[in-house]
């Protein structure tokens, strides 16, 4: 199959929404369950350390600059515990696929169409999902340049028309959570926000044009995701209150209903799940390719469209029984998450840089020491 390349400037784009993704939706209620009105700085502190995060996966990346992820497994810890790796890898991607698809049918029947089975939204979804890996990345990527200007003109709308509804003393008194709940907090946020990141490896730099400018596109997507999350947070505390944010499933969206402009311009929320419904879709598609194309490689088939239809099948059969209620996937989300996802998004990248390191140092010494044997050998003939 052909080899598909993006642009730095599509690269940048899906970072942006990919890191947004899920954790528009659940980030202020998990986070600010713990911090309280604090969440937002530890959200802050979050977005700060989710740059090492970044800088850990492109030093890896480009230790192996022409292989995506999957690739890069096998070539580094060999054929046997690099097919290990990638498979614990791909597991993870394709529990998060079948999740997500589980959060949208739960929010779309929790708040949007209440007597809609989940399953015929999810059903709706995975559609697309799998008409778009059918297309390939690089109609991925246009997509998300279409979207792009549509989610960025909504948010600003969002943030200008619930700005007059703030209420300063809901963020009082400042610096009151603990220590550990700050720490907990920031946990939460960057195992939601930037661990996940490391799907992108399955496109950067492998299938990016410009590597360059698709590494500041790398950081500067990260900065304006963490924005957006901030602000969203930082707005939920001070219109609906710490308490209020936390007790709440969907709090960005209780927020949106709050939206009143002379009592005329009113619900008008559902324009509002547009933005939401965009980011969802960018990393439900990352894990969906991912989990896709990591199979077919590891299964040596080089076209992994044969693949699309079963695994889209699988995923959809997955969102309905991946968690029974929304208290199951709240308590997966606080508790098991961070810990899971760190094992392969952190650990795994550590390990593999170690290795790729040690393994480029000996090839150097080795490659260094053959000439002076060859001149040797050639000094003993004279």
């Amino acid at each position: 199959m052909e080899k598909e390349i993006i642009s730095s400037r599509q690269f940048t784009i899906i970072t942006l929404l990919y890191s947004i993704g899920t954790a528009i939706l659940i980030i202020p209620a998990s986070i600010t369950s713990a911090a309280k009105q604090d969440s937002w700085i530890a959200a802050s502190i979050g977005v700060i350390l989710s740059l090492l995060v970044i800088k850990l996966f492109m030093t890896l990346a480009n230790q192996t600059p022409s292989l995506n992820f999957i690739e890069a497994n096998e070539k580094i810890l060999g054929p046997f515990l690099g097919k290990f790796t990638a498979i614990c890898f791909l597991i993870l991607t394709f529990l998060s696929a079948g999740e997500l698809l589980y959060f949208i049918g739960i929010f779309m029947k929790t708040e949007v169409m209440p007597e809609t089975p989940t399953m015929a939204i999810a059903l709706l979804f995975i559609i697309i999902i799998m008409y778009a890996a059918y297309l390939g990345i690089e109609t991925f990527a246009r997509s998300a340049e279409i979207l792009f200007p549509l989610f960025v003109f909504i948010f600003i709308f969002f943030v200008v028309c619930i700005t007059p509804q703030i209420t300063f003393e809901n963020i009082q008194p400042v610096l009151e959570a603990t220590k550990s709940s700050m720490f907990y907090s920031i946990i939460r946020f960057m195992s939601i926000f930037s661990f996940p990141l490391i799907v992108l490896l399955m496109l950067y730099p492998a299938a990016v044009n410009v590597q360059q400018s698709a590494q500041k596109g790398f950081y500067i997507g990260i900065i304006l995701g963490g924005f957006v999350l901030v602000t969203l947070i930082v707005l939920s505390i001070l219109v609906l209150g710490p308490e209020n944010t936390a007790s709440r499933t969907f709090p960005s969206y209780a927020l949106a209903q709050r939206i009143s402009i002379g009592n005329f311009l009113q619900r008008i929320e559902i324009i509002m799940a547009f933005m939401w419904i965009s980011s969802i879709y960018i990393r439900t598609f990352m894990y969906f390719y991912t989990t896709v194309v990591g199979l077919a490689q590891i299964l040596k088939i080089k076209d992994h469209r044969p693949l699309i239809i079963p695994m889209g099948l699988i995923v959809i059969g997955l969102s309905q029984i991946v968690h029974p209620n929304i208290v199951h996937s709240n308590k997966y989300n606080n508790e098991i998450w961070p810990i899971f996802s760190f094992f392969i998004t952190i650990l795994l990248p550590i390990l593999l840089l170690i290795v790729a390191i040690i393994r480029n140092r000996k090839a150097k010494a080795e490659t260094s020491e053959m000439p002076k044997a060859e001149t040797s050998n050639d000094n003993q003939k004279v």
